[in-house]
């Protein structure tokens, strides 16, 4: 019975003490199903920052900095930069500087940056200071838009999309015309991976997503009950779908201070 304490109370104090702290990079190829870089470019995907009393901004700015130092062509940024306000607005901007000084980056919101879904918990009523926010810190939204990027001469479609919960998603306003064979590839930045539902009517290779935390607690013999999300293979990680891919980040933050066998990740893709 001791030792049943014993382990209760280890797993404990790693659930809310060291795995939240525990910056896991993610180096993962992704060979697109239609199209074929001349070279591979390399994208540092990241999500679900939570800024706020459970995720200090230097915890936030250390998963920037190991990202930055695999030298990433693009950043994608997929929503939830805080969980309910911006705690400290200038340190924010500062720290995502250091991403949009580097290399293009671009970002699509989450459920908690504003609008109806985050208003009964106190969040903003709308995605206006998410918006001011990036737009300070020179990084692209995309919501419910689109923009062609060139890396190395290569063309990429990036759409961004609305949060899904938050029923903004518009995949008719965001995605531009064609996207068949010959076109370039076409990168989806959607927070939440249940928005592919919505999309199977358009064209698109990979769609990178958070909003799951990777289930958060991963527990033994049960897997990851709490992701919220209907189609659980999509938690975490590289999966196909339809022919496409997708790729679900386990994020960086976290909600109430707790991880379990789910370290954060700092995500780096080599697309190819």
């Amino acid at each position: 019975m001791a030792l049943g304490a014993l382990a209760g109370a280890g797993a404990f104090v790693d659930m809310r003490f060291l795995e939240p702290s525990g910056l896991k990079l993610s180096r993962v190829d992704v060979r697109l199903p239609r199209t074929r870089f001349p070279e591979p470019v390399r994208i540092l995907h990241l999500s679900d920052m939570h800024a706020s009393d459970d995720v200090p901004d230097s915890f936030i700015r250390d998963a920037f900095e190991l990202g930055l130092s695999c030298k990433p062509d693009l950043v994608c940024l997929t929503g939830d930069f805080y969980t309910q306000r911006i705690p400290d607005r200038d340190i924010y901007v500062a720290s995502l500087k250091r991403l949009s000084d580097r290399c293009p980056c671009y970002a699509c919101p989450g459920n908690h940056d504003g609008g109806s879904w985050v208003i009964p918990y106190g969040g903003y009523p709308n995605l206006g200071e998410l918006f001011d926010l990036l737009r300070a810190s020179d990084v692209t939204v995309l919501h419910n838009s689109s923009e062609t990027i060139r890396i190395r001469g290569t063309p990429i479609e990036l759409v961004g999309l609305g949060d899904f919960w938050a029923r903004e998603t518009k995949p008719l306003a965001a995605f531009p015309s064609g996207g068949g064979d010959g076109a370039p590839a076409r990168i989806v930045l959607a927070h939440n991976p249940d928005s592919k539902e919505l999309l199977r009517a358009h064209a698109w290779d990979l769609m990178l997503c958070g909003h799951t935390h990777g289930g958060q607690l991963d527990l033994p013999l049960i897997g990851t009950p709490f992701a919220p999300i209907a189609d659980r293979r999509h938690v975490y990680g590289l999966n196909e779908w339809n022919g496409r891919l997708i790729y679900t980040t386990r994020g960086i933050g976290n909600l109430f201070s707790l991880r379990f066998n789910c370290r954060p990740e700092v995500a780096l893709l080599n697309v190819t």
